[in-house]
């Protein structure tokens, strides 16, 4: 049996008193979501663990396993395995945004809409003025990008600036967790300094302030660690052979090439609210006719939430359900929905019929609007395959997986259970 994983970041969110204290998963229209639930089994899983902060680099690589005590060491090494920056012995690698700074406020922790081209402009730049033997800029994707220190200390506070918006960001400054660590910390301070004065006199940005856009005004690093020693997951399940990740975000490509898994990438997948939907669906369908394992992971849900906005976020979750996993139920089922979302009976794929697939549906983590970033709480899953004893869950959401037959799971026990499913 082959096996999908259907990750929709951050989806999971709070009751909403506007929504009739319904949460946006409840209120959204996601026939296909229910399907999965309706004719499956339901439960939660606590992705973040004790002590952790709950990033998605922490939550996704705890779906798939991996025992954060023992893996945990930020999002830089991910961002840097992701564009194809080996890092040697000593390297310190750092998540680097480009971000924009409102006089003492973080404006937002994306600069606004910032093409990945805008940002290589602008850390070419950056190498250009800061770059030494010892500090290195890599572009990555849109405003996500890479700051490695060579010999750098990683036991440093950094915030997320997805945490603060529009909070005074000098408040949030990096410092040392024990004083070995300050140089690091001085450096990269002045560093954020030196790319205030220099990143709004760049052209790009004048110009984009012209035109009524946030400036990228200043680097935020954060996430800092080393190379991560991950077992791959062709190593630890027998019936994985070969498997894929499906992602416009560099940190779960970073999470799936130290997990041994090809990175599969789709032309116009965002990580908005505007991915391309429909080419992440075939892109997953392909995969499943030559990999045993896929890991389809769909930003736009988390990005809505940190923005705040509920009317797009429902937007994401909606887009997600019809545009994406209605074409899939379609190829691996022979599932269909019509205009209302009344689901019949169509014939399968052969190949599917053959070797058929169990399908899991699930967030990272919650990314409340109201509160503009991520939380800890359990996740709702659904798990589904031909032949599965269906429990009562009848909806895919937070307050209906509490009544799930698998209960609340923890650490490894989801991907051991996922994996060792069988027809």
């Amino acid at each position: 049996m082959k096996h999908l994983i259907i990750l929709g970041d951050g989806m999971a969110d709070w009751p909403v008193a506007e929504l009739g204290n319904h949460t946006l998963l409840e209120h959204a229209s996601t026939p296909a979501m229910d399907w999965i639930a309706a004719h499956g089994r339901s439960g939660r899983l606590t992705t973040v663990p004790e002590g952790f902060h709950p990033g998605s680099e922490v939550a996704n690589s705890s779906i798939l396993g991996y025992d954060q005590h023992l893996v945990y060491e930020g999002r830089g090494p991910l961002e840097a395995a992701s564009i194809g920056v080996e890092l040697e012995p000593g390297d310190l690698a750092l998540r680097c945004n480009l971000v924009c700074i409102d006089g003492d406020m973080l404006k937002n922790h994306s600069c606004g809409r910032l093409e990945t081209e805008e940002g290589d402009v602008l850390i070419r730049y950056l190498n250009e003025h800061l770059a030494t033997d010892r500090i290195r800029f890599y572009t990555g994707v849109q405003y996500r990008h890479l700051l490695v220190v060579k010999g750098g200390d990683k036991r440093l506070a950094c915030t997320p600036p997805h945490d603060i918006p529009l909070q005074p960001w000098r408040d949030h400054q990096i410092a040392a967790e024990v004083p070995e660590a300050e140089p690091t910390a001085a450096l990269l301070r002045r560093l954020v300094e030196q790319s205030q004065e220099l990143l709004p006199r760049h052209p790009l940005n004048r110009a984009r302030a012209e035109r009524g856009q946030d400036m990228a005004s200043s680097i935020w690093p954060w996430g800092g660690g080393y190379r991560p020693a991950m077992q791959p997951l062709t190593e630890r399940f027998a019936t994985l052979r070969r498997g894929a990740v499906i992602t416009a975000v560099d940190l779960i490509r970073g999470i799936g090439h130290y997990a041994g898994l090809r990175v599969v990438d789709v032309k116009g997948a965002t990580g908005l609210w505007d991915t391309n939907y429909e080419g992440k669906a075939e892109a997953a369908i392909e995969a499943l006719r030559t990999d045993d394992f896929v890991y389809l992971h769909v930003e736009a849900s988390d990005e809505a939430g940190h923005d705040g906005s509920m009317s797009l976020k429902l937007q994401t979750i909606e887009a997600l359900d019809h545009r994406l996993i209605q074409p899939i139920l379609r190829a691996l089922y022979g599932v269909a929905f019509d205009a209302v979302g009344h689901a019949h009976s169509t014939e399968p794929m052969p190949e599917f019929a053959a070797e058929p697939v169990a399908i899991a549906l699930m967030p990272d983590h919650p990314t409340p609007c109201a509160l503009r970033t991520h939380t800890a709480e359990p996740v709702p899953f659904s798990i589904y395959h031909s032949g599965i004893e269906a429990d009562a869950v009848q909806a895919f959401s937070e307050r209906a997986a509490e009544a799930g037959a698998y209960g609340c799971l923890q650490g490894d026990e989801f991907i051991t259970l996922f994996m060792k499913t069988q027809p």
